[in-house]
């Protein structure tokens, strides 16, 4: 395309911002808070199955807390997703990205997980 004819169309051209720089500390914390969360995730969705398993072989009805657990995990999974796709937080690097995640989805599975602990055992 002509540039004079672009320059009609869309105006004059803009340079594009350059990307942000990927930082390895960044990256190794963001990597260490994904993996506590995880850890914690597992262990309480462990004790989640024990305790639904041991419901059910019990008789009790399990159906509500099964429904009302997922119900929050989906929740806080599309809070996340959203934050994620927000446009100040795109602007970020991949890492910052996931550094600031992380630091908002660690903190509740790791004390509840460090709070079951201690009260399982």
């Amino acid at each position: 395309m002509n540039p004079s004819t672009y320059a009609a169309l869309y105006g004059p051209g803009r340079p594009t911002r350059a990307v942000p720089e990927e930082r390895p500390v960044v990256a190794v914390l963001a990597a260490l808070l994904w993996t506590v969360t995880s850890l914690s995730l597992a262990w309480l969705a462990g004790l989640f199955a024990l305790a639904v398993v041991w419901g059910a072989a019990a008789g009790a009805p399990v159906g509500g807390l099964v429904l009302r657990v997922a119900l929050i995990t989906v929740g806080a999974a599309a809070a996340l997703t959203a934050l994620a796709f927000a446009p100040g937080i795109r602007r970020l690097a991949v890492a910052g990205r996931l550094l600031l995640l992380g630091a908002l989805a660690c903190p509740v599975p790791t004390a509840l997980a460090v709070r079951s602990w201690f009260h399982t055992g």
